[in-house]
């Protein structure tokens, strides 16, 4: 019987980065998916905020090798459509007590987003040991998850927000962070050229920096 993946399993696989995605064009998934595995990074966040977005889930998870999930989920009425279009994990911005309940009923895996103490604990209460800190330069940086590592140091995250090249290795640093989640490897502009290459080719230098 295959076990079945833990939101700890997932990020721990996604170090260093999950790219995290806004993807206009359905035909530009299955290449898009393609183009980051071949760099090294398997783990993949779709955002909800195109309208093809479900459709791209879809389709990237017809490429081998990767994990796809589903991300900007702040509904629960999205649970469902984003279960039934074969996402692998979800990721939420924040949390609320409706969106916690109701990932509850879901098997997939919950990244719930945190920005301070009183939210973590929150999540805490609701099961979660793996957070999104977003957004995670405004929110503190990395002083931040040093000052939670204190209270809670059997808590990990994933930090997303304002992280790049230049400060990313800090992050990867901390013994609670498993890995971080940025938008830079995918520009605007390689997309919409479909520079399948020179994003691959981000992807590897990213895949590198740990």
């Amino acid at each position: 019987m295959t076990k079945r993946l833990t939101t700890h399993d997932i990020l721990a696989q996604a170090r260093p980065v999950i790219p995290v995605l806004a993807v206009q064009h359905l035909d530009d998934a299955i290449p898009l998916a393609e183009a980051l595995r071949d760099g090294g990074l398997t783990v993949l966040e779709v955002t909800l905020r195109t309208p093809a977005a479900l459709d791209i889930i879809k389709a990237m998870k017809s490429v081998p090798g990767i994990l796809v999930g589903a991300g900007t989920v702040t509904k629960p009425r999205q649970l469902l459509p984003v279960a039934e279009h074969g996402a692998d994990f979800v990721v939420s911005p924040g949390i609320s007590d409706s969106l916690l309940l109701a990932a509850r009923e879901f098997s997939l895996p919950f990244l719930p987003g945190v920005a301070t103490a009183s939210e973590l604990m929150q999540a805490i209460d609701m099961g979660h040991r793996c957070c999104k800190f977003f957004p995670a330069e405004v929110a503190g940086g990395t002083a931040m998850l040093k000052s939670l590592s204190g209270p809670f140091p059997d808590i990990t995250f994933c930090p997303t927000g304002g992280i790049g090249p230049h400060n990313m290795a800090e992050y990867l640093a901390l013994p609670n962070v498993l890995c971080v989640g940025g938008s830079w490897i995918v520009p605007p502009e390689l997309l919409e050229k479909r520079d399948w290459a020179g994003i691959t080719a981000l992807a590897k230098k990213a895949s590198r920096m740990d």
